[in-house]
């Protein structure tokens, strides 16, 4: 079985959208990350710090999902990192109310001996110099590693995010901050000038207009699926990448034309998070409805034309 080491947040979130409002749930990059790429047969260990104020139930929770907490360190007497956040009626724009870093300010990753051999890596949303150091203390190295990263880090550690950048094989950042990394407008050219800051594979998430796959001169370009009810975008871009992570980590096959499968199963998973606040449909993802979804964006993609020669 393949083993991926995840990288990232498991938090503390209250959000509030058009459609309601929650107090403290579970959050994080890498709570997200993980729950979603525990729909894969892989042996998965997050790597993150939380305080004494983390429910030993939300800890539970991911080891029932045979995730690996051995690598979430337990600060005593801290607090977990909290986020608190509002929607606009547009769900693609948000204003951040309260960002309190807590054990984080400190965070300094520890890779389980068990998991320093991992044949994934996926860096979710932190410091580029956390993300370094977590490369850094990989036996060997991995068969790939993702990084995912966001326009806070290019504003105030740029130089440091080209440094982890340089040691990637893929990318997954959304299409503005694909366009404020390269400067560039179109998403074609701003895909072809991170090539040639070092990973071989960039993903360009788009929201609710889907996600685009670029591999050297091919392009894959894959929808979102048309919901009902959207009632919380929050981890979205996080579960989106743990499905691609789980499904890669499982098939052990990091062809651009599995990465194109890749893609569908983090986007259908990304589906289902977002029709709930936090991560409670995550929690409850059955295979029957995850095998129903994935129908949906093959329905959805499917045509026939005929063509003169």
């Amino acid at each position: 079985m393949s083993k991926l080491v995840i990288v990232g947040t498991v938090a503390f979130d209250a959000i509030e959208t058009p459609f309601g409002k929650t107090d403290k749930i579970l959050g994080g990059a890498a709570t997200f990350i993980g729950l979603s790429a525990s729909q894969f047969n892989v042996d998965s260990a997050i790597v993150s710090v939380v305080g004494n104020d983390f429910p030993q139930d939300y800890l539970d929770l991911l080891s029932n999902k045979n995730i690996d907490i051995s690598g979430i360190e337990i600060v005593k007497d801290g607090k977990t990192f909290f986020w608190s956040g509002r929607y606009h009626y547009d769900m693609n724009t948000r204003d951040t109310l309260a960002t309190e870093l807590n054990v984080l300010a400190d965070f300094n990753p520890v890779v389980p001996e068990a998991y320093k051999n991992a044949d994934v890596v996926m860096l979710g949303n932190l410091h580029p110099l956390v993300q370094l150091s977590v490369l850094e203390q990989m036996d060997d190295s991995p068969k790939l590693t993702i990084l995912d990263t966001m326009n806070f880090w290019m504003d105030n550690a740029l130089e440091d995010l080209h440094k982890v950048i340089a040691k990637v094989d893929v990318l997954t950042i959304n299409d503005e901050e694909a366009r404020q990394l390269t400067d560039e407008y179109s998403l074609v050219v701003a895909a072809r000038k991170i090539y040639d800051m070092g990973p071989k594979f960039v993903v360009i998430k788009k929201g609710e207009h889907g996600a685009l796959l670029f591999h050297e001169n091919e392009i894959f370009s894959a929808p979102a699926l048309p919901l009902e009810n959207v009632y919380d975008p929050t981890g979205a871009g996080d579960t989106f990448a743990g499905g691609f992570a789980g499904y890669l980590a499982s098939t052990k096959d990091f062809s651009f034309n599995n990465m194109k499968t890749a893609i569908i199963y983090g986007s259908a998973l990304a589906s289902f998070c977002v029709e709930a606040f936090g991560t409670e449909q995550l929690q409850n993802v059955s295979e029957q409805a995850l095998s129903l979804r994935l129908k949906q964006f093959r329905d959805l993609t499917t045509f026939n034309i005929e063509l003169s020669e």
